[in-house]
This record gives structure tokens, sequence and C-alpha cells, in this order.
């Protein structure tokens, strides 16, 4: 199948071939009809993908912000590398779709295959979305008019957030496609409509509609409105522009009445001026989208809906609203549509959609698409070749880490859950094979090595499969998120008839040349070892933070410090405890210390916290055994004291993944011991799963 993407280092718009997504429990597969052209969005990232690198980071501050710190934690050219191989990956456009059902998730159980939908899907000939960003269409509403809905509820939720009554006065400041829109909901609501628009075209449309629209050009908007509300002033104001000028608010202000409402949907400067607001007490609000359920990943992903007494109105119920008003006659958005072009005549459709003639431009997609699941782009034969590799996961891992280690490596297959991702990476990396379904790898006999990068609820159960079908194994890390899932796994690699299968998870830090040396100057000493982590704030909606998806940080990323002192301390772990900050920390808290105790009576603590200063380097490691101690910063400097014939040694940053990668195909290729013992790796991910045992129970607990 065909989809349209936008490379934000090149600038490139182009059509990719991808295999159709996976669809995934909870989601529908929908081949497209139609798509709308979102002029405001689309627009503004194919800007910000043409611009130079200053001018970037003059359009996002904030990332530059970030940038700057990972080059103080990280070094430059470890921050140049990810912030490269990052921009280089395309990018989905468009988000107002309309098609019908080709198949649905487990658990979706009102939608059915054949049902003509709306949702707000990207500019594909099939896309796969979450089952309450989907919305049946009424049979009398036809496609054309129909794609409008995921648009017109941006402007719906705007409306409801002022909460209008009839006969009140409502600017509109930008009388785009979104700002038009926004109008005819405020008129079905009895609101009296006034828009302000530079653009003639523009307003001639409003004005054809029925709104009163002026041009600031010619007419002050502040003394216009002020006359027509007898010296009162609008009641709401909806900003649905996308100027980056302070001066939008400032007219938003000047054109409100006293205790007036303003709801931005499009994009301004929010440097507000105190004294337009203070004297009117006004009410300033930042419309999110479609409503409320966005960003929610209970709500998007997971399918939890609010309760209808509770959230009257979410995204998806204001799907429904618009298409019922569309069913019954009230609403009618055929008007806008400019010109609409074949899928594959996408070039001339964003050309068009810069004429100001055409306020929206629609896509038109064919009745048939391919389907195939895995695409072949380069032939090679793989059939006399050891350690063959086959990649299961797309994501920022793979992209940034993975690959570029494994450039002299054999890799036959890489597949992702939306099949984009993997093609991106399957062609600059000269991959033979991408695809969506991981069970052609799995089931692939030339594949000796089967590496799992995917989120962590699918780490446990994809290596089982891959052990059963005798392959290596290398998961990213952790190996599993749940005791059962372990249990389960350990059971497959005792019992798997193969017998060749070998599992690896990807604890690197072991690797690094820094901690080697710490371990060969140690030797066998009894120790004590605290491992401080300046991880850094992720936000909670992340699915890091998400128990069932990505198990939350200690699990996700904990596990490597908890290998670390078992390495480091050459025995595995025997119990664990750890205390949370808060009254009552949740078992997904990034903000703990972690006690172990080893086999051999070696101690550890990792301290790890998200609420550290940014400029305080990430990762220190100290180590304490037979009046001696080292310390090692950041993977950068290891000092000694004690030591004879050692003080110190300051390298560039490695935290050891060359080192671990070349380790795993050595083995792959030539036999003899894995990188790291089963046991070992077992021994971790039990301790691991342990530490949040420990905190629900408040106490010690055995391995």
């Amino acid at each position: 199948m065909k989809q349209l993407t936008q490379n934000l280092r090149t600038g490139e718009t182009s059509l990719q071939e991808v295999p159709p997504p996976i669809v995934q429990p909870g989601y529908v597969l929908i081949q497209s009809h139609k798509s709308l052209i979102s002029p405001g969005t689309e627009n503004a990232l194919i800007r910000f993908s043409k611009a130079n690198p200053f001018q970037k980071a003059i359009l996002q501050p904030d990332k530059f912000r970030l940038a700057y710190q990972k080059v103080k934690s990280d070094g430059l050219f470890n921050t140049i590398r990810n912030i490269a191989n990052k921009i280089d990956q395309p990018i989905p456009l468009g988000y107002c779709n309309v098609g019908h059902v080709l198949e649905v998730g487990e658990g979706v159980q009102d939608i059915q295959v054949g049902d003509r939908v709306v949702s707000n899907g990207p500019h594909a000939e099939m896309v796969c979305v979450p089952r309450n960003l989907v919305a049946k269409v009424p049979p009398e509403v036809p496609d054309h008019k129909a794609v409008f809905t995921v648009m017109t509820s941006i402007g719906l939720h705007a409306v409801r957030l002022i909460s209008p009554s009839v006969s009140e006065t409502v600017v509109v400041i930008g009388l785009g496609l979104v700002g038009l829109l926004t109008a005819e909901m405020l008129k079905i609501n009895g609101c009296n409509v006034i828009g302000i628009e530079p653009d003639e075209h523009r307003l001639q449309v409003a004005i054809s509609r029925g709104f009163t629209a002026i041009n600031p050009n010619f007419l002050n908007p502040e003394h216009y409105i002020g006359n027509a509300t007898n010296g009162f002033g609008a009641d709401a104001v909806i900003i649905a522009t996308d100027s980056q000028s302070d001066q939008i608010l400032s007219q938003a202000a000047r054109v409100s009445r006293k205790r007036g409402k303003i709801v931005l949907i499009g994009t301004a400067d929010l440097r507000l001026n105190r004294s337009d607001f203070y004297e009117k007490e006004l009410t300033f609000q930042v419309s999110c989208s479609y409503g409320p359920g966005r960003y929610d990943p209970d709500y998007e992903h997971h399918g939890v809906d609010y309760p209808h007494a509770f959230v009257r109105w979410t995204e998806n119920r204001n799907f429904q609203a618009i298409l019922q008003l569309m069913s019954n006659g009230a609403f009618d958005p055929s008007y806008l549509t400019g010109e609409s072009f074949l899928f594959a005549d996408f070039k001339n459709a964003y050309a068009k959609q810069h004429d100001q003639s055409n306020i929206a431009v629609t896509l038109d997609y064919p009745e048939r698409c391919s389907a195939k699941r895995s695409i072949q782009i380069t032939k090679q034969c793989f059939s006399e070749t050891k350690g063959v590799i086959g990649i299961i996961g797309a994501g920022h891992y793979t992209a940034t880490t993975l690959l570029p280690l494994l450039k002299n490596a054999t890799i036959k297959h890489i597949v992702s859950a939306n099949g984009l991702s993997a093609a991106n990476l399957a062609r600059k990396y000269d991959i033979a094979y991408y695809g969506t379904n991981y069970q052609d790898i799995i089931n692939d006999p030339e594949v000796d090595l089967v590496m799992i990068t995917t989120r962590h609820n699918l780490h446990a159960k994809m290596a089982s499969e891959a052990i059963r079908a005798g392959k290596h194994v290398f998961v990213e890390k952790p190996l599993a998120i749940f005791e059962n899932e372990l249990n389960a796994l350990v059971d497959v690699f005792h019992h798997s008839n193969s017998g060749n299968a070998s599992v690896t998870v990807g604890f690197n830090r072991r690797f690094a040349p820094h901690v080697r040396k710490m371990k060969s100057l140690l030797g066998d000493s009894v120790m004590n070892i605290i491992i401080h982590v300046n991880a850094g704030f992720v936000p909670q909606n992340s699915w890091i933070h998400d128990r069932k998806v990505g198990g939350g940080r200690l699990l996700g990323e904990g596990c490597h410090f908890v290998d670390l002192i078992s390495f480091i301390a050459g025995s595995r772990i025997v119990s664990v405890c750890m205390n949370a900050m808060g009254q009552n920390p949740a078992d997904t808290t990034d903000n703990a210390s972690i006690m172990l105790k080893c086999e051999n009576g070696s101690t550890g603590v990792v301290n790890y916290f998200s609420n550290g200063h940014t400029d305080y380097p990430k990762e220190r490691i100290e180590v304490h055994a037979s009046g001696r101690t080292l310390i090692l910063d950041n993977f950068k400097t290891l000092r000694g004291y004690g030591f004879k014939h050692f003080s110190n040694i300051k390298t560039t940053q490695n935290k050891g993944h060359r080192e671990m990668y070349e380790s795993l195909l050595d083995f792959v290729k030539n036999g003899g011991q894995p990188p790291i013992s089963f046991g070992e790796i077992v021994n971790t991910t039990a301790a691991t799963l342990a530490v949040i045992e420990s905190l629900k129970l408040n106490n010690w607990v055995h391995i």
C-alpha cells in the first residue's frame, strides 16, 4: 500500500510503499476512500522540515534546550548522531480520513467489517486507528462531507469550551478551513458570528454563508465589534489562525467584553499583555484538538471511555455529533471543497492547496491496493551465511542505537507494527525485507538471530516464540514485565525441543570498557556498590509509565543497574528492598532507592531519581572494597583510590553497546558461551520484579 510522509531533515514529501499495519487489540483497520488535507498542521510540518538547522532551533526552542542538555551529559558527537537519526525518520501526514473497515482488533464489538467510518487516520491507502478515534458514518452522509468530521471536531470542541448561549456574539479570528468550520458550529448553536480575516476570498466565502466578516486591514475590529455589541464587546473569541504574532491575543482581548472568554485553537504567540486581561478579567484557554480523551493513552489506546454522565462530550462523541448534524441536514461542509485529486497526484494537491481559492483540498484513493505484509527491496542470498538477523521493532532504539552499530552485520528482515518506520530503516540500511508481520522472521529458517526492540509488554511473548523456533534471541530489555511472563519464558527455554536457542538481554553497561576495567581491578572482593542515576523527567502520559505496556521506568530501565551491580560484584542477587518517594508511591514510580544483597555478601544501592537537575551527570557508579574505591562518572571518567598502578582513565562516553553487539554476533556465528548466561539474565529480571513486589509489601523480598 502507499502512504504519504514528510521527512523532517530533507523537507521531502513523498509517497512510500509500506505494508499494511498490523491490527492490534482495540484497533480498526480501514481502507481509505478519501482524506482531507489540513492546511494548518500539514503546512507547518512541511515548513519546519524545509527550514535550516538554525531556523528549526528558533521554531522549536524547547527541543533546542533539550539538545543542549544532552550535549552536556552525553557529548556532542552522540547528541548529533541521535538527533540526525531521529529527524531522518519520515512522519505520516494527515488526520482526516473516511473509508470502510477491513478488519477489527480483539475487543472491538460495535464496529463491523464493511462499516463506513471516519477516523483520524493519516493519508494512506490503509490506516489502523484506535476504536475511540473511529465513528460510523450514517448511510445518507456521502464521503465528500464525512471527510470534514475530524477537522470540524476541532472547532466544535472550542465552541463547547466557551459554552455560548443563543444570540451571544462570538468572534472568530482567522477564516481559513478550521475557522469557517468553527463559525458553522457557532451558527448551529445560535450565535452571532463575526469573523476577522485579511484574505478577501475567505471573507467572501464567509459572507456568502451569512456570517459577518471584516478585513482588519480596512476596518478597525475593536471599533466595529464595539459598535455591533452596543459597546460591550464580544462574549467570546476563538482564535483560529496560525500566526506567531503576539498581537493576535492582544486583539482578541481588546474586542472582548468584560469577563469574556478567549479560546485558542490555532497557533499564536502566548506572551500575554497583563493589562489587556487584568482590567476585563478575561478567561483564556488553549483548546486540545478534538476534545476530552485526546492524548490520553487509556482512552485512545486502551479504549477506556469516560463516563457519559461526567464527560458528556468526548472526542469520539464529538465525531458522532458532527455526523448527526450532517445526517439531518443542519450542517453541510460541501461548499468548502475546492478540488479533489487522486492520491498519486499529491504534489499537485499540495500545490493547489496554496491557491487561496481552494479552502479545502481532498485526496481520492483507489478501490484496490496492495496488501503485502512483507516487501523485498534488495535481492540477496542468505542460505550460505551464518549470523543472519531479523529485527522486530523499528523505533527510536533501533534507529539511533542498534542499526548504526550493526553496519557490517547481515540483516535480512526488519518489521514494525505500522510498517512505515521499518520501510524507512530498510531503505536506509539496505535491509532485504521489511514488513509488519513478525512471524515472517520467526518462521524464516535462514534467520539465526531474532532481535526484539518492541515495547516492553511484547518482549517475553515474542522471545518465547523465537526460542521455540530454535533461534538465538536478543531482547533490548527488559526480558519480562510480569512474573508469570518470566516463568513461562524460563519454562519454554528449558523445555524447547530445539536445544539450540539462546537468550541475550541488552544489558550493555556490563560491556562498557570502563566497567570491564573496574571488574579487573576489583577481582573477587566483597564490595559495596552505589549507583546514582539522574534519570530525567518523562511525562506521565508516556507509554513507559504504563504498567501494562512499559512496566514503569524501574522495570524498563532500572534493570540495567540491577544487572550492573550483579556483574561488578560477580554474584547473583538474593534479596531486594525498595523505598520510593511520596506517601503512596505507585509501582511505576521513577524516584526510588533500591537496596540489594548478593550471594557473596556484597551489597548494592541504586538511587534512581527523575527529579534532579538536568545539568548533573546522568550516571555515577561508586565501588568500595578492601580499602580501595573506584568512581565512574557518566561512563567517561574512571578514578581509582588505593590502587598501586591505577589512578584514572578519561575517554569519550561509551556505555558498551558496540562491544555487546560484537560479542553477541561472534557467539551466534562461532559458538562458545553466550555473552550473558541465561541464569544471570533470569536472576536480574526476577530481582527487578521483586523490587516492585518489595514496594507493595514494604519489606525485603528474597529471590
